[in-house]
């Protein structure tokens, strides 16, 4: 995998250690996400799986991830 260019998400706190990470990559047009208190567990997704998700967890608002 080539060198990731990260950025934080703009609903990541301050602090540092509760943020989230975001990267994308091509020719794959993959998705990678890591949290800062985790750094070395990235999880490898789809645009169109994490949109997916985003739907679903913004439709069902009584749905937490913890």
């Amino acid at each position: 995998m080539s060198e990731l260019t990260w950025q934080k998400s703009s609903f990541s706190d301050g602090a540092g250690d509760n943020c989230l990470y975001i990267a994308a990559s091509t020719p794959t047009e993959a998705i990678h996400l890591h949290e800062s208190d985790t750094p070395d567990i990235i999880l490898t997704t789809t645009p169109a799986t994490l949109s997916a998700l985003i739907r679903t967890l913004t439709a069902n608002p009584h749905v937490r991830m913890t």
